[in-house]
């Protein structure tokens, strides 16, 4: 009698895990930076991207009509969402700008010569077919130079009916207008 009770424990246990449907994960295109601009400083380093929780969330969420947020739990981003961002961010600026840029932590032996923090208070897809960044973002500098900050707002069109893929490459292309942006805006 034990036997059998210990066996059907562990069926119950192996039983939901076994009858899960696997992800779809979603990983954002490469965009391709047109623009060149020039900055105040050789060197940024990405400090800290700080998104709002259902942006920071490994599920994809986009926003309805009525303000409501909704995920569907199978359909995820292939890389977690801050550090993904962090990385666009960085690997777009170096393309504007020619400087060098990295996230933090900063990988080199000197110092860079601005730091970037950028905090996101909106970054959804909506319903309505614009994917919306909103935030604000600001340049610390050491060496006495004036430090900046600024707000951004930033929308992007999108198919709703294409799905997941048309999120992730709506975001791709917002992250890379914010780039523009903060290089334009921000560091120069």
């Amino acid at each position: 009698m034990k036997t059998r009770h210990l066996i059907f424990i562990g069926l119950a246990l192996v039983g939901p895990g076994a009858c899960t449907t696997a992800s779809d994960r979603y990983a954002v295109p490469a965009v391709e930076v047109a623009q060149q601009q020039r900055i105040a400083f050789r060197s940024v380093e990405v400090r800290e991207v700080s998104l709002p929780a259902y942006a920071a969330s490994d599920e994809i969420t986009t926003q309805a009509e009525d303000g409501r947020l909704a995920s569907a739990g199978n359909v995820l981003w292939a890389d977690t969402p801050g550090r993904a961002v962090a990385l666009e961010l960085s690997r777009h600026l170096a393309q504007i700008t020619g400087a060098r840029v990295a996230s933090a932590p900063w990988p080199f032996e000197t110092f860079a010569d601005a730091m970037l923090d950028v905090r996101f208070e909106r970054l959804v897809a909506g319903a309505d077919g614009q994917f919306r960044a909103t935030g604000q973002y600001f340049v610390g500098v050491t060496d006495g130079r004036r430090e900046r900050s600024g707000f951004f707002d930033l929308t992007v069109p999108f198919d709703p009916a294409a799905g997941p893929g048309a999120i992730a490459a709506a975001r791709g292309q917002i992250v890379a207008d914010l780039a523009a942006f903060v290089a334009r805006d921000g560091l120069r």
